[in-house]
């Protein structure tokens, strides 16, 4: 009997943590992009940009207060990450080393920019682009 109650408990866990990692990674906005982050606090002025060093999904699971995250892709294109998102250009900002693209897309951050809702920030500098939900905190 004893045998038996073991053995249910481990496949209880065992099925438990195969659930986690099949949900934790559906949590991050962005699941395929390299040097991500986290942004932590409640507002735009008490925002602290958290680095993660390994799995992002598990590293959210220990944040107080995530009000935002970014990733950063290579061989960017704008069009497919868009469609990807549902997401359309709100306006854009064109400074000397890149491009900046403020949009409305579905994604759960949001913040409002010169009275319209935005929710992803794209900054495009060559072929390599960062993305942010609501905005990239602390420039690229």
């Amino acid at each position: 009997m004893r045998k038996a109650v073991n053995l249910v408990f481990i496949t209880v866990c065992t099925l438990a943590i195969v659930a986690a990692l099949c949900v934790l990674p559906q949590r991050l906005c962005f699941i395929d992009g390299a040097d991500y982050k986290f942004y932590c606090g409640t507002s735009s002025k008490d925002c602290k940009t958290v680095d993660v060093c390994g799995n992002a999904a598990v590293e959210r699971l220990c944040l107080k207060n995530v009000c935002g995250e970014s990733a950063v892709y290579e061989n960017f294109n704008l069009e497919d990450f868009l469609t990807r998102f549902d997401g359309e250009i709100v306006f854009v900002e064109e400074l000397s080393d890149s491009v900046n693209y403020y949009c409305r897309a579905d994604l759960p951050y949001s913040v409002n920019l010169y009275g319209e809702e935005i929710n992803l920030h794209i900054s495009v500098r060559g072929g390599t682009a960062r993305a942010g939900s609501p905005i990239i905190f602390g420039g690229y």
